[in-house]
């Protein structure tokens, strides 16, 4: 029992330690990998990956035979490989760049948006009218989509339609969304109690999981919320539904209470904000009275 134990013992030594650093990695990496497996799957890089892989199965039968030739030409072609693929997934190593950017991970450690505007907040008056448009262009078969601007600047959006910088208004909302009109294609952009464009042009998402039964204006939903943290509310031309698009989720609202709430929510989440930015500019004030 006693040379059971030491052999016991003596294979546990051989094994590495594993530290708290060691976990961290992993715990790191881990994450890492899932995110990276997420992304491949929800784009395009899906199907290319699916390629690759028969590339590199290619390789391995080539390898186990012995084919020296093609071998050889695959071991040239290989440092090409890498920047055909870099050009390749281009737009998907943007996409991921900007989720990563709109994360404001680092601008907050480094209290790099400390400076910036503040976003102006709606009134719950403006809720009301946002709501009673909504549920009556739903009535009337009348396609919008309204996009509620909030922590990340929408202006970059708002540049590519045409400035509007008028009150919030279920009057002002329908007619803009009006058939036939000239400002009812494209999307509108509101911030606080403003619509400060129409006409407006979003990225369309290139979400592969996206139902076909859904059109244009609900990828262009998505594709906005998924490159920052506006709040989209989109109106079903063919059926009058409403979905609202935030994070890159599509949500279903079935009745004007629902929406209602949803956009008070919003109105919450900023008002506390506010107060912990506000609370931070007390601290501040404090310390440099001490400091005078």
């Amino acid at each position: 029992m006693t040379e059971l134990l030491a052999n016991i013992k003596s294979w546990l030594s051989l094994l590495p330690r594993f530290s708290f650093t060691n976990l961290l990695e992993v715990i790191i990496i881990a994450v890492i990998v899932y995110e990276l497996l997420l992304w491949i799957k929800n784009t395009r890089a899906w199907t290319l990956l699916k390629g690759i892989l028969v590339i590199l199965l290619f390789t391995l039968i080539a390898a186990v035979l012995n084919l020296d030739t093609i071998l050889w030409i695959l071991e040239r072609i290989s440092t090409i490989a890498v920047i055909a693929l870099i050009v390749i997934f281009q737009p998907e190593l943007r996409k991921a760049l900007e989720q990563l950017g709109s994360q404001k991970i680092v601008s907050n450690l480094l209290l790099l948006n400390e400076k910036q505007p503040e976003t102006l907040l709606m009134t719950p008056d403006t809720v009301d009218q946002i709501v009673k448009a909504t549920f009556e262009m739903g009535k009337q078969k009348t396609g919008a989509l309204m996009v509620i601007e909030q922590n990340e600047s929408l202006r970059d959006i708002q540049k590519t339609g045409i400035e509007i910088n008028g009150l919030v208004s279920s009057g002002l909302l329908i007619n803009i969304f009006e058939k036939n009109t000239p400002l009812h294609d494209g999307a509108v952009v509101i911030r606080g109690n403003e619509v400060a464009a129409a006409t407006c042009y979003l990225p369309l998402s290139e979400n592969l999981s996206i139902s076909k039964d859904l059109g244009t204006r609900h990828r262009a939903a998505l594709g906005v919320s998924e490159v920052t943290d506006s709040f989209t509310i989109i109106v079903s031309e063919e059926t009058g539904r409403v979905t609202v698009a935030r994070n890159g989720v599509l949500t279903r609202v079935s009745d004007a209470e629902t929406l209602r709430k949803l956009l008070l929510s919003l109105l919450r989440r900023e008002e506390v904000k506010r107060f912990g930015k506000w609370w931070r500019g007390k601290q501040k004030d404090e310390q440099n009275k001490h400091m005078d």
